[in-house]
């Protein structure tokens, strides 16, 4: 069974849209390392339509500069692209495709494939909400910035049921920056005042 794994570049307060506009300051060699890991591993990418758009609007002409990110920019441009739309996004990139039909569908074809390359997924916020309340989504990578940006799309919606997951493992960059990866957990059950005041510090007696 393949594994899914979506990263994010997200503030302090939840926001994870233009990222371009905030991130970049924290950007070192670790956060390069992190991304390589999970968006540079992977054989498969499993795009929103404008995240898609966004990259093939600038990942081959870098490739083709042949500058620093060049290398990167190859490595996005051979590996397979999946695209989930509704419409008839251009597929120029090379190895791009469409997912056609339901999207979880789609997804859980994906996993189900013989091949047991990794799946990621980068930005695409409204696919990884859909893979997140759906039970599809095995990792979310989180780089958490300390920085409230104070407005824009938050990762998590207002009135939607809540999610639970785990912390797998986490790490703090020199940046400040938070590397979390979590997964799908069990919900943490019922529990009340009551049953938390045993866990407060006790009095001495002084």
């Amino acid at each position: 069974m393949r594994k899914i794994t979506a990263e994010l570049f997200i503030s302090l307060d939840g926001v994870v849209e233009a990222p371009d506009q905030w991130h970049f300051p924290y950007f070192n060699d670790e956060m390069g390392a992190a991304v390589d890991a999970v968006i540079g591993a992977a054989d498969t990418l499993l795009l929103g339509r404008r995240t898609y758009d966004s990259f093939a609007g600038a990942w081959p002409e870098r490739e083709a500069a042949g500058g620093e990110d060049a290398a990167f920019a190859k490595r996005l441009g051979d590996v397979r692209k999946i695209v989930v739309s509704h419409g008839t996004p251009d597929l120029g990139w090379r190895n791009a495709e469409l997912l056609r039909g339901d999207l979880l569908e789609g997804v859980r074809a994906l996993k189900g494939e013989p091949d047991d390359g990794p799946v990621a997924i980068s930005g695409s916020v409204s696919v990884v909400r859909r893979l997140l309340a759906a039970g599809e989504l095995d990792l979310l990578h989180l780089l958490v910035h300390p920085l409230a940006v104070g407005r824009g799309m938050r990762l998590f919606e207002e009135g939607v049921p809540p999610i639970p997951l785990r912390l797998v493992s986490g790490e703090t960059f020199e940046t400040g920056v938070l590397n979390l990866f979590y997964a799908p957990a069990a919900p943490p059950g019922s529990a009340t005042y009551e049953d938390a005041k045993s866990h407060l510090p006790q009095s001495d007696g002084g």
